[in-house]
This record gives C-alpha cells, structure tokens and sequence, in this order.
C-alpha cells in the first residue's frame, strides 16, 4: 500500500512531498509525477543521497503519511 500512496494520491500529497522535503520546486514536484524513481533521482540530486538514503526517506516519509490518513 504504502508505494500506492504516492502514486494513487500524488495530487493530495504533494504538498506534503515539498514541506518535507523544501529543497524539492514546484517543477520538480511536476517532473516526479508521483513516481518513486523520479523522486529518489530528485533527493539524490537536490541532498546528495544515495540511492539507499533516499529510499530510506521515501520509506519513512511513505510511513508518516500512511499513519496520518489511517489516523483521520
């Protein structure tokens, strides 16, 4: 589920996306377009990550907005 997260709601969530992320612009949240590998690519190039750091802080950010919409 947590992968269709991203994908399925990218319109709800991608303010969410740019607040937790800030270095992330408007043009890149069109450029992801709720893909998981345009926005890993997007935390390596605007953070430095590696591909596992920004998998990582997908995953964790994925968890957090999964347990916000369950919780209401």
């Amino acid at each position: 589920m947590v992968d269709d997260i991203l994908a399925g709601m990218w319109n709800q969530i991608k303010g969410s996306v740019k607040q937790y992320w800030g270095d992330l612009t408007d043009d890149d949240l069109l450029e992801i377009e709720g893909r998981r590998d345009r926005l890993t690519g997007k935390l390596q190039e605007r953070y430095g990550y590696s591909k596992m750091e920004a998998e990582a802080e997908i995953d964790e950010f994925l968890r957090e907005t999964e347990a916000k919409m369950k919780s209401g």
